[in-house]
């Protein structure tokens, strides 16, 4: 069983317009409503790719209400611990003459010492029973900032690796408790490490504790820093469609392969191929299956090979 963790869960509504003009009024062409958060569209993928997954995280509220009709709806098992606050909602307007999206990203309910301490109860009846754990997305108000790190330790203790798809201090504080893996796009990794350079950047979140690093580079796909070895993976060509869930559908793909521990090249060509798959389907945690078994033969890996004091991504 996989276990993702959603602490700040949200109902995704999805606007799709012919044509997004700023300052003036918008005729919504197609509405979209369903179960969202970092962690639920990676579980949505999963489970598409035929994994047991288990949701967990905090929802309250008719909004959190509405998330959890939508997993089951989905066939999702729900493990959420209810809260008292209104789980958030984020809103994506498809600009469809553009092929662009705008997302609109509300904060999150603010989640009391009591609640924390229940959630905890709820991870720790269900981490041991986990093959891998997978924490992803923002923090609400009212939990500490090292609550990424708590429950990767409490992940550690049970011997269930932990995947980790955050930024800023939750990143940071998360990394001395080692990661088996972290996920940060080319920004947050910039952010976390100081570096402009990825390859750099990689290195230094794996100094603080990272066992491996993926960061995502948008439509030039990926590069990986493991204990095995650097690569980078890029998919034929860049793919036009909605960006929002192709982070989840790579952090799905290479926490497959860590269960099933694939090697390295491989699940990176299954993490870039998902990754881009999500790209062409509408909505956030879907991806086109054909387009995904297509593109599989098709990308590239390459092995990152530095002279000393030089980083290959220059």
């Amino acid at each position: 069983m996989i276990l993702t963790v959603t602490l700040n869960a949200a109902l995704d509504v999805t606007y799709r317009v012919d044509r997004l003009r700023p300052r003036a009024g918008n005729r919504v062409r197609a509405t979209a409503a369903r179960a969202g958060g970092k962690g639920v569209n990676v579980a949505r993928v999963l489970h598409a790719l035929g994994h047991r997954t288990v949701v967990t995280g905090l929802a309250g509220g008719p909004t959190g209400a509405a998330v959890r009709r939508d997993l089951a709806a989905a066939g999702l098992t729900d493990e959420l611990v209810p809260i008292a606050g209104e789980s958030r909602r984020t809103v994506a307007v498809v600009d469809e003459e553009a092929d662009d999206t705008t997302i609109l990203l509300e904060g999150g309910p603010h989640v009391s010492a009591a609640e924390w301490t229940a959630f905890l109860d709820r991870y720790e009846q269900l981490v041991p029973h986990a093959s891998v754990v997978v924490l992803s997305g923002s923090l609400p108000g009212g939990l500490p900032v090292d609550g990424y790190a708590e429950l990767i330790r409490r992940a550690r203790a049970h011997r269930v690796p932990a995947v980790l798809d955050a930024d800023g201090e939750a990143l940071r504080a998360a990394l001395g408790e080692g990661p088996a893996l972290v996920k940060p796009n080319a920004d947050e990794l910039a952010a976390a490490s100081g570096s402009s350079d990825p390859y750099a950047g990689a290195e230094a979140l794996r100094a603080a504790g990272a066992r491996a690093v993926v960061a995502s580079l948008g439509p030039d796909g990926m590069i990986a820093v493991t204990p095995h070895g650097s690569w980078r993976a890029a998919p034929p060509a860049a793919l036009a469609g909605n960006p929002t869930g192709a982070g989840d559908a790579a952090v799905a793909a290479l926490a497959a392969g860590l269960v099933a521990q694939t090697p390295w090249p491989v699940r990176l060509t299954e993490a870039v191929a998902l990754s881009a798959a999500a790209v062409a389907a509408p909505l956030a945690g879907d991806f086109d299956p054909a387009l995904h078994r297509r593109l599989l033969p098709q990308v590239t890996v390459e092995p990152l090979r530095t002279r000393e004091g030089e980083s290959p991504c220059r």
